[in-house]
């Protein structure tokens, strides 16, 4: 019989990323510590549109990426029948604004093989009847079929129970957690009432404070991390299905009937005050109500519930950024926008690296030092990153 100890990881961050990792990493049965400075899913991952695809003109590797994600969520659905609740593959459609036509889109999905069909208006309200079918463009609009959505604190949650039961120890309400580093090892973690705790491995997956905390360590990341804000509605009947991206406001169903609503004009309305503290304008508030209801069927009167704003995390070039951190050994990040879509994947390549020591091919397009790499090439200035967003 072995005495081996097994191996003791800390993770830093309850959001969708870090719930994941610990799972896995619980799972293959490491030992795990998993801290978050507030409580579980209360960042990003409770503010997220959370909207499942690889929809749009992506790299090969990220396309990849994201296409398994899915896959992933799908086995999860077939193992967890409790999710068909907060899990749905319902499809989703989405259609340019004025001067602006989807063909070129769609003609790039359906090249790489995406299950993407191209709608008439006629056919919208045949197949989407949740949706004003006199919303969409003219020249019709994209329905994936295969597309859905997750709420991911329902997620995190069954995440957590898993991972707890397997004996991960979650600290909450820990404060201003870091990772602790002696001698260029990432030996543990420190919380905010000065509290360390030991372990052998540190993975950081705290959403868009990763690239300050990781810069505190002379670790720089490429950051193109704004603020952003959700309108999160009153339950709406009949209940909507289909995920829509549109021009104007993009919309996604909740499991109690309520809705989330975004849009990238409202997200660049938002005010950060000289203390970092977030003002959302009540006008953009109102503007994305209002665009909610002129897309929906019946267009139904949309009242606000909540507002959440906060970091929408968003690496510099808009592709993750993820895996062994090379200036720090024992230090893991997770980095990316589409931690819904990427939230199950993520954790399992990064759990498995952890455990075996061998990186995973499918991440090797988004190792941190592929911009070390672009800075000795002279090919990209930090400047000239743009985000994806969608």
């Amino acid at each position: 019989m072995s005495n081996t100890q097994p191996l003791h990881v800390a993770v830093i961050g309850a959001g969708i990323l870090g719930t994941s990792t610990a799972a896995h990493l619980a799972r293959a049965g490491a030992r795990v510590t998993l801290v978050t400075s507030g409580k579980p899913a209360d960042g990003a991952s409770g503010r997220s549109i959370a909207w499942l695809n690889s929809s749009g003109a992506r790299s090969t590797e990220y396309r990849y990426l994201r296409l398994i994600g899915i896959d992933r969520y799908r086995t999860w659905r077939e193992r967890h029948p409790e999710s068909a609740s907060y899990l749905r593959f319902d499809g989703a459609l989405k259609w340019g604004g004025e001067d602006e036509s989807f063909s070129d889109t769609f003609a790039y999905e359906r090249e790489g093989g995406y299950d993407s069909v191209w709608l008439s208006r006629e056919q919208v309200a045949s197949l989407t009847p949740d949706v004003a079918a006199e919303a969409v463009a003219e020249e019709g609009a994209i329905y994936n079929r295969g597309e859905g959505w997750v709420n991911l604190p329902d997620l995190i949650a069954a995440l957590l129970a898993e991972a707890t039961a397997s004996g991960t120890d979650l600290i909450e309400d820990a404060g201003d957690v870091r990772v602790d580093v002696q001698d260029g090892t990432a030996v543990g973690v420190v919380l905010g009432d000065g509290t360390r705790l030991a372990a052998d491995r540190v993975v950081l997956a705290t959403g868009g404070h990763v690239p300050a905390q990781l810069a505190a360590l002379g670790v720089e990341v490429p950051d193109a991390t704004p603020a952003a804000f959700v309108v999160i509605t009153e339950p709406v009947e009949p209940r909507v299905r289909t995920v829509l991206n549109t021009p104007r406001v993009a919309v996604r169903p909740m499991p109690d009937g309520r809705l989330v609503l975004d849009a990238d004009w409202a997200e660049k309305s938002i005010i950060v005050e000289s203390d970092g503290s977030l003002t959302v304008p009540e006008e953009s508030v109102r503007g994305l109500l209002e665009e909610g209801s002129r897309v929906l069927a019946g267009h139904p009167v949309l009242t606000a519930s909540r507002v959440a704003a906060g970091l929408k995390p968003i690496p510099g070039d808009g592709e993750p950024v993820v895996g062994a951190v090379s200036a720090i050994d024992g230090l893991y990040m997770l980095f990316t926008h589409s931690g819904a879509t990427l939230g199950l994947i993520l954790g399992e390549l990064v759990a498995e690296e952890i455990l075996t020591g061998k990186p995973s091919p499918v991440l090797d397009a988004f190792r941190l030092d592929r911009f070390d790499a672009d800075a000795e090439l002279g090919e990209v200035g930090i400047g000239a990153w743009a985000p994806v967003t969608q």
